[in-house]
């Protein structure tokens, strides 16, 4: 480990700052056929807070501040208010609600809202059918949908802060606070960003662990939908799934998160005045990786060794033929080249890896090496070395991990 200093942070804490090391190399020969046995730290791209280490953190006794204080180091608290617009991933059709008190249709072209148990009091469900630049809105009575009116351009349902059931493909249902509106033939739910905020944190964390780590993630989940927002160029500002951060609407809601985002409510992690790109992940292994931004650093992390972190250690396997199959440009693999970070273990996480074969080679990122091991969820931090037959068995019947 290099030599370090303390420095102090806009958030009240005390950071170890490393020199960064230089980046190490490693090159691995592949003479026949080979199966690996891989061991990784961590889960997840390591970027800002782990989840796991805010856990431990607030074992520990620290704050929810403090908590993003440390993992998020040169940045400050702010606010943040006002609507936010959520790309429903699962619902590419019309928007389809069930009836319900209280249920309004807005089009956004106008000013004028209808209140539809009113318009059609016998009406059992609503939709909205994009036809073109119109909004075409239908109900259904006695199983039969029938056309109620038209409207250019978008519109939307609401029902004021109670939550409409939304119907989605193939029978499921959510529901959602705030209002469902139909654009480009999709559904985006637009409420308030601590509305929002509550479907997130259930949906991310275990509501059983201590209140500081639920609002640490509260913080997060809200700085990095403001961060989306203040840079979104469509129609939505942020989407529902891992490729953003997870959202389950108001179905997801629990009470001990909904406290957490009621403590924290508008609070943000800013840098320069602006939201900050609070990236999180699982896990960081014990030690966080560097992101894109000059607060998402690589540092030791003391907190995950107290956080009961099953993703600390695992293991997986990889076969040459698996290399072979996802660039089969490089014909029979030969050699493997890796560029790692320096930091912790095995020389750190990997940067990118190179892998000859007789018909080529292909140089990748680092994660593309971890999707080989069948899920984007496990860490670059990983090690290979020749499977033994132990190995093999103890694979075939282990099920710590998905």
């Amino acid at each position: 480990m290099t030599r370090s200093r303390l420095v102090g942070l806009g958030l009240g804490i005390v950071l170890v700052v490393g020199v960064a090391p230089a980046a190490s190399a490693e090159e691995i020969d592949v003479t026949a056929p080979m199966t690996w046995t891989v061991t990784g730290h961590g889960w997840g791209h390591g970027h800002g807070m782990s989840q796991y280490g805010a856990k431990g953190a607030a074992t520990q006794g620290l704050g929810w501040k403090q908590i993003v204080g440390f993992y998020y180091p040169g940045t400050k608290l702010g606010r943040a208010r006002g609507p936010i617009k959520v790309l429903i991933t699962a619902d590419k059709r019309d928007v389809q609600v069930d009836a319900r008190d209280g249920l309004r249709l807005r089009p956004l072209t106008g000013r004028k809202t209808f209140e539809l148990a009113k318009v059609r009091p016998r009406a059992t469900r609503w939709r909205i059918v994009p036809k073109g630049e119109r909004s075409v809105v239908q109900f259904k009575a006695r199983s039969v949908w029938k056309r109620w009116a038209s409207f250019p351009g978008a519109a939307e349902f609401t029902a004021g802060n109670r939550p409409m059931t939304l119907r989605l493909p193939h029978h499921d249902t959510a529901t959602y606070r705030g209002s469902l509106r139909s654009v480009e033939k999709h559904t985006v739910n637009v409420l308030p960003i601590d509305r929002y905020v509550q479907g997130v944190v259930p949906s991310e964390v275990p509501t059983s662990w201590p209140a500081d780590a639920v609002r640490a993630q509260a913080v997060a989940a809200r700085s990095y939908a403001a961060y989306e927002r203040a840079h979104a160029t469509s129609y939505y500002d942020i989407c529902d799934t891992t490729s953003c951060q997870v959202y389950g609407g108001a179905g997801a809601e629990d009470p001990a998160s909904n406290a957490a985002v009621k403590a924290t409510r508008g609070r943000v992690v800013t840098y320069q005045g602006e939201p900050a790109f609070t990236q999180f992940s699982s896990s960081d292994g014990g030690w966080s990786s560097a992101g894109s931004q000059p607060y998402l650093v690589a540092q030791p992390d003391p907190y995950e060794a107290s956080s009961a972190n099953p993703y600390a250690t695992w293991t997986a396997t990889l076969t040459s033929a698996r290399i072979e199959k996802q660039w089969p440009s490089i014909g029979q693999l030969q050699h493997i080249s890796f560029t790692r970070d320096g930091h912790g273990d095995f020389g750190g996480r990997i940067l990118s890896a190179t892998f000859s074969g007789s018909a080529g080679s292909v140089t990748v990122p680092g994660d593309d090496v971890r999707s080989l091991l069948g899920t984007d969820g496990r860490s670059t931090w990983l090690q290979l070395r020749p499977a033994t037959t132990k190995d093999l068995v103890r694979q075939l019947f282990s099920f710590s991990f998905p």
